[in-house]
């Protein structure tokens, strides 16, 4: 039988995350949170939300990254026995159900590495969150796509991703280096260049926040995430550092990623809201990109 431990990381939540705690506990068989450094009343009220549903909590004591975190709860997880790990943010709320059909996909014979919920946003302008492959990118899924019970994606967002713990002990844990964005992207490509599937069920549902607002530009369909100015940092750095990984991109993709980083500047960099912060952000982000520089954003100060 699969024993499925779910990893949830926190970062200073600002709401109630026993709702999630408790949904996580009806579907697997053990939930870890791994506290990526919240402030003293935060954690507190975590610890109070992980004592109501039996959770495990892993203080880090500080900010490490998505990816440190998420590697600390998958080494934890492997020392329970679990055959697979769920990972979740706090802002993130499994449907009914969702653990049991992500399961149901998996198959050995197909080296399955991951399987993922169709995720969608809670929030006016919200988008479905599913990457398919095409020639030149990673392209959203279409909704004819989305009807299948079961669709290859080219990577996995990884709130809601139920991973193998036998694909992780092949492909790797999570990059530590990238710290957050295109962490997921980063290990699902790995996975793919390793033999191994990635797989999304639409029936499993998945709620799910990702950036800080969301804005709708004329004459285009899907809404575009802005992230704060960190994040424009991040984002901007990490596709250059994918980039240039010869080995893990196509080069088709990396020709595309380097126009999206084109226009994902240009649009941050005119956004009137931290306007000079953000451009400060994006050209120290350009800049470590194409030096290479890797880490917490801190540490380079």
């Amino acid at each position: 039988m699969p024993v499925v431990v779910a990893v949830v990381v926190t970062f200073n939540p600002d709401h109630d995350i026993a709702g999630l705690l408790g949904a996580l506990a009806a579907q697997c068989d053990q939930v870890l949170i791994v506290d990526n450094g919240s402030s003293a009343e935060r954690l507190s009220r975590i610890q109070g939300a992980a004592a109501a549903v039996g959770a495990e909590l892993l203080p880090l004591g500080h900010n490490r990254g998505i990816a440190a975190a998420q590697n600390a709860g998958i080494a934890r997880a492997r020392e329970l026995g679990a055959s697979q790990v769920l990972l979740s943010d706090h802002d993130s709320l499994p449907a009914p159900g969702m653990v049991r059909r992500l399961l149901s996909a998996f198959d050995a014979a197909e080296r399955v590495a991951a399987v993922g919920p169709l995720p969608e946003e809670d929030r006016e302008g919200g988008d479905q969150l599913v990457y398919v492959c095409r020639r030149w990118k990673p392209g959203r899924a279409t909704p004819a796509e989305l009807r299948a019970d079961r669709l290859e994606v080219a990577f996995l967002i990884a709130s809601g991703c139920l991973v193998s713990m036998e694909a992780l002990s092949e492909v790797g844990a999570m990059d530590e280096s990238l710290f957050i964005d295109h962490v997921d992207l980063e290990w699902g490509l790995r996975a793919r260049r390793a033999g191994y599937r990635l797989l999304v069920v639409p029936a499993a549902r998945l709620h799910h926040s990702l950036g800080d607002d969301v804005v709708m530009l004329p004459g285009r369909s899907q809404p575009v995430h802005v992230h704060g100015p960190v994040r424009n940092y991040y984002l901007a750095r990490n596709t250059i550092l994918l980039v240039r990984r010869h080995a893990l991109m196509p080069w088709r993709w990396r020709v595309r990623y380097v126009y999206w980083l084109a226009k994902y500047a240009a649009f941050n960099a005119l956004l009137p809201d931290r306007g000079k912060e953000r451009r400060r952000m994006l050209r120290r982000g350009i800049r470590d990109g194409l030096r290479r520089r890797s880490g917490a954003l801190a540490a380079q100060d």
